[in-house]
């Protein structure tokens, strides 16, 4: 053990090694983060500009759609670059940045899908208690909370991993630097990681997921004491995007995280691009596209958009045109 060095850098084997695959794969996530970042800026230019939807569901939602952007820009910049590699190495230092900044994102996605349940819980369970009990400044509290509670939670993990000596491979048999893959290249005891894991981290991901199935039970059991059909129909379609969104996301992270570490293999980097990868992009679509208020909040975007640009195009002619 004496002659144990820390690794300067790893390898990041990637979705495949075989070359013909890497232009058609760079292609590919290319277009799904082009897609993504254009979405999830729409999705937070038509709340921010307007005003009916300034409520509590839809600041959650703006800022879900600003940490989706961070989350995949964490993970698909540094996966295009490798494609076009040979190399597909990663420092050290750049290795425990992007698994901390994708704990920290990654977690507030999941308490930014807890505030929304606990939103939609107070607008349908206690709608006269609402606006009370859901002002600006408590979701600024628990933004706040949520954020200094992401960072702790990665910063204990990213601290753990770097107490860990690697000695052997420093290939990487992911497409990012994941906790699992990591840790399974370690040379020294991983089980303080493992128990960290699975009590801090699994606590940590399943106290919102909790929050959400309480939340939607009470809403279940307060929409089926709702005497008309049309009511009924209403206080689910509110949900409904909502509900897809949380399906997706716990779905994929409960297949890669509730297991042991040496059960990790090429599944579990195909599900990852669900949560990583895919979930943010489809977002603004499932959102924009099953709820009547956000798509009309895009419309009076693109339409106000265009009408400027008629504007300028029209003093631009009139320019050409003049004296």
């Amino acid at each position: 053990m004496s002659n144990l060095t820390r690794l300067s850098e790893f390898i990041l084997l990637g979705l495949s090694s075989r070359p013909e695959d890497q232009k058609p794969l760079f292609a590919l996530f290319l277009v799904i983060y082009l897609v993504t970042l254009m979405g999830n800026l729409l999705i937070i230019l038509a709340i921010c500009s307007d005003p009916q939807l300034q409520n509590p569901m839809y600041f959650f939602l703006s800022i879900l759609s600003f940490a989706d952007i961070c989350y995949t820009t964490v993970i698909v910049p540094r996966m295009l670059v490798n494609f076009l590699s040979e190399t597909k190495t990663i420092s050290y230092a750049e290795c425990l940045a992007q698994t901390d900044f994708f704990l920290v994102f990654g977690n507030m996605d999941g308490y930014l899908l807890a505030a929304m349940a606990i939103d939609r819980y107070m607008a349908i369970c206690n709608p006269f208690h609402y606006v009370t009990v859901m002002t600006h400044r408590c979701c600024v509290l628990l933004l706040t909370f949520f954020i200094a509670f992401c960072y702790l939670h990665s910063l204990l993990h990213v601290l753990l991993v770097n107490q860990l000596t690697f000695c052997a491979s420093n290939v990487i048999h992911h497409f990012f630097c994941d906790i699992y893959p990591v840790l399974k290249l370690a040379c020294s005891s991983t089980a303080v990681n493992e128990v960290v894991a699975m009590t801090e981290g699994l606590a940590s991901v399943m106290a919102p997921f909790v929050c959400i199935v309480i939340s939607y039970l009470r809403i279940l059991i307060a929409v089926l004491n709702i005497p008309s059909a049309a009511g009924k129909r209403k206080a689910f379609s509110t949900c409904s995007s909502h509900l897809t969104v949380v399906t997706l996301f716990y779905g994929s992270i409960s297949y890669v995280y509730f297991q042991p570490l040496s059960s990790y293999t090429f599944k579990n980097r195909i599900a990852t691009i669900i949560y990583t990868v895919l979930t943010p992009m489809l977002n603004p679509f499932i959102y924009s596209l099953r709820n009547k208020d956000m798509k009309r909040g895009l419309e009076k975007l693109l339409s106000r958009n265009k009408s400027q640009m008629d504007r300028l195009s029209t003093a631009k002619a009139n320019r050409t045109l003049g004296p």
